[in-house]
C-alpha cells in the first residue's frame, strides 16, 4: 500500500508551521549528511526561516 497524496499548501497555524519546519529541516540535514558520507563529498545547505 502506498501513501495518500496530500495537497501542499501553507500551514496557517504559526506553531504547527514552526514544528513542521523544524522537523523537515532536521530530515533534510540528515539526508545531506548521509550523502556526504556515502559519496565522500562536501555538502552545503542554505536554509532560512522567513518568520
Amino acid at each position: 500500500m502506498g501513501r495518500k497524496k496530500i495537497q501542499i499548501s501553507r500551514i496557517l497555524d504559526q506553531r504547527n508551521r514552526q514544528v513542521t519546519f523544524t522537523k523537515r529541516k532536521f530530515g533534510l540535514m540528515k539526508k545531506a549528511y548521509e550523502l556526504s558520507v556515502l559519496c565522500d563529498c562536501e555538502i552545503a545547505l542554505i536554509i532560512f526561516n522567513s518568520t
